[in-house]
């Protein structure tokens, strides 16, 4: 089997930066690796997602319970995976991945009780990598940016053209609860914290992107 590493990150974290710097990092010097970005809002696989983010069953985020909007990413993510990588990554091949299952664990276990989140990750491993037999990540990068930073780059990236917002980043009560949940997540499931906030300052992209590099490169070389 290949090698599968997940950065993951709340909403506005600046995750998709770090993911295009770590690839053309890698690209650059020669280090072979497939690219995966979930979801594929461009397949009909991630219909039920397009209709959800579109506020098409509500405009609250909890519209949806926890249970019925993880099935809707997951049923992508296994479409994906026949389709698309299942191959590459049996015959060996390394994946980065902008996303993951380990999304689901973040914004639909950010709508549940304290009490019920552990359970929720437990069905969610269940599903996805036992039933659907989904690979588990060898290594998931959690970008730790709390969420006061995450606004500022969210209005930046809106003002600058970077696309509107869907119905989870524009309540910012559920990112709070999303970013709560993503801090428990990586304790208990053993991600790798990435910290993007030094001193009350967000660090420069480059020397978050190196940090990353030097990780994931250990990872690829075990």
């Amino acid at each position: 089997m290949g090698k599968l590493i997940v950065l993951e990150g709340t909403d506005g974290c600046g995750k998709s930066t770090q993911v295009r710097l770590l690839t053309e990092r890698l690209s650059k010097e020669g280090k072979g690796f497939r690219q995966l970005r979930f979801p594929r809002y461009d397949q009909e696989s991630s219909a039920l997602i397009r209709l959800y983010l579109g506020g098409a069953f509500g405009q609250d985020p909890n519209a949806v319970n926890a249970y019925a909007a993880s099935t809707f990413y997951a049923v992508d993510r296994y479409a994906s995976y026949l389709q698309d990588w299942g191959a590459y990554y049996r015959n060996g091949g390394v994946l980065i991945a902008d996303r993951y299952t380990t999304s689901n664990a973040i914004h639909q276990g950010g709508k549940l009780p304290e009490g019920e989140k552990h359970d929720f990750l437990r069905w969610l491993e269940e599903l996805e990598y036992e039933r659907m037999e989904l690979p588990r990540p060898d290594m998931v990068l959690w970008l730790n940016m709390p969420v006061e930073q995450t606004l500022v780059l969210m209005q930046h990236r809106q003002c600058t053209g970077g696309g509107s917002a869907d119905i989870h980043e524009l309540d910012v009560e559920y990112l709070r609860h999303c970013y709560a949940t993503a801090r428990d997540t990586a304790r208990f499931c053993g991600w790798t914290t990435i910290d993007c906030v030094r001193n009350g300052a967000i660090r420069p992209a480059e020397e978050i992107a190196s940090e990353i590099y030097a990780t994931v490169l250990n990872c690829m070389e075990e």
